[in-house]
């Protein structure tokens, strides 16, 4: 059973979640009985008053995928070091919390005012001032922070392309930062500048910085500035030693975020927000040549919502699919999925989406069966969302010209926000899908869906 578990997940609150479910059990809830039913090895006791406390903690413990309390308690301590929350560690975060309360206070400060004065209106144009320059003079951060922070993929909803802008203006700005922070050189991609800090210091290779406590290889494959040498920038940290299957674990979740999952790039915000690497093929081609693990489950979940299947191909021919280094399931003592659930993922998702090209290419390389070719269901709609909200949300052109040369709807509206695949597109930064639905939509609107979950 693959893994699951809550986002930064927490042993004091899973324990205060067992002696719930012991309480539960032995109040006879039904709900908490067939929790017991389904998890416990012996299932519910036949006198719930014996039902103890370490009982409650394996039904937990087997909830959440884990063989037992001792294997998930094992898995916490390990993932404590690996586990990262972009989003709590993001600089630019502080920014907007502390925009947000200036912009509370100035409300109120307007609420209260009955008379305005010459030095009321000089205070306030000395704060509009202030507020016009925060995020960049005003910010805690320093500008090394920012501009790593900035540059970076965070699989956070903040992912979007003013950000990487943002970040490139401040090192336009400030173009030192490189020889004085290894983070930005590496998210800069600039070779020179990477090698001057490795050559200084062997150390700095690996060594483990900057607004995410990330090492400076993930930086530089996670990063979306236009970079000067991507490919030369990584064969510095790597010729020193650096890992190539380097990577965290995203607010503790058991499945890690390694260096090929930055190159591959994608994921439930779609390609405009979470896009792959720009020199992604070349940049995978070095990470797999340096021995990193081709069954990358992170990576393979990102990529499969699209049609494209250009990672498939390159992953197959390096061995995905066959057992491997298994390198991120020795550091936290447990698989997150087992390679056989890994394929099956794959292969439901394929079904379901009618992506036969994809089912065929991994029977053809053996780690599929061909019975996953017969049978095809009817393509999922979930929740009212069409194959051309779909091929939208994905910026897949081609696919939005052929469903509405085929007769698509593109005024269908989804079951959840009521937007239309057009809305899909804007909100995905999905600029070539959007060119082409805004000449067949009657009213151009702003949608705000979800991402794939």
């Amino acid at each position: 059973m693959a893994l699951s578990l809550p986002a930064n997940p927490d042993l004091e609150h899973l324990r205060r979640e067992a002696r719930r479910l012991q309480r539960a059990v032995r109040s006879g809830r039904p709900r908490a009985v067939g929790d017991v039913e389904r998890h416990h090895p012996e299932g519910a006791p036949a006198d719930a008053t014996t039902f103890a406390l370490s009982d409650a903690q394996l039904v937990v413990a087997r909830r959440l995928g884990f063989a037992s309390w001792p294997r998930l308690r094992a898995y916490l301590a390990a993932a404590a070091d690996l586990s990262r929350d972009p989003a709590a560690l993001d600089p630019a975060s502080e920014e907007a919390d502390e925009t947000d309360e200036a912009d509370e206070a100035d409300e109120a400060d307007e609420a209260d005012e009955t008379d305005e004065t010459d030095e009321a209106d000089e205070a306030d144009e000395a704060d509009d001032a202030h507020g016009a320059g925060i995020g960049e003079s005003a910010s805690l951060a320093s500008p090394a922070a920012l501009v790593a922070a900035l540059a970076c993929l965070t699989y956070t909803d903040r992912d979007d392309p003013d950000r990487w802008i943002r970040s490139a203006r401040l090192l336009a700005h400030e173009p030192g930062l490189v020889d004085r922070d290894v983070f930005v050189a590496a998210a800069a991609g600039d070779a020179r500048a990477v090698r001057a800090h490795v050559t200084a210091d062997r150390g700095a290779a690996t060594r483990e910085g900057g607004p995410f406590r990330w090492p400076p290889l993930l930086y530089l494959v996670y990063s979306r500035l236009p970079q000067v040498d991507a490919v030369g920038s990584a064969r510095v940290p790597l010729d020193a030693g650096a890992d190539p299957d380097s990577g965290y674990l995203w607010q503790g979740l058991p499945t890690a975020f390694t260096a090929l999952t930055g190159v591959f790039g994608e994921g439930e915000m779609g390609p405009g927000r979470q896009p792959r690497h720009p020199q992604w093929r070349a940049l995978a081609e070095l990470l797999l040549e340096r021995g990193a693990d081709p069954n990358d489950r992170q990576a393979l979940y990102n990529r499969m919502f699209g049609r494209d299947d250009s990672h498939l191909e390159l992953l197959l021919a390096h061995g995905l699919g066959r057992p491997s280094s298994e390198v991120w399931a020795r550091r936290t003592g447990e698989p997150a999925e087992t390679i056989a659930e890994m394929i099956a993922r794959q292969v439901d998702w394929a079904r379901d989406h009618g992506l036969t090209d994809r089912l065929a290419l991994l029977v053809d390389h053996g780690v599929a069966d061909a019975a996953v070719l017969e049978g095809l269901p009817r393509p999922r709609v979930p929740r009212g969302r069409t194959a051309l909200h779909q091929a939208a949300f994905m910026d897949d052109v081609e696919q939005v010209r052929l469903l509405l040369a085929d007769g698509a709807d593109p005024e269908a509206r989804d079951d959840v926000h009521g937007t239309r695949p057009y809305d899909w597109a804007v909100w995905a930064r999905a600029d070539g899908a959007a060119a082409v639905l805004r000449e067949v939509t009657t009213r151009h609107t702003r949608g705000v869906p979800d991402g794939e979950g």
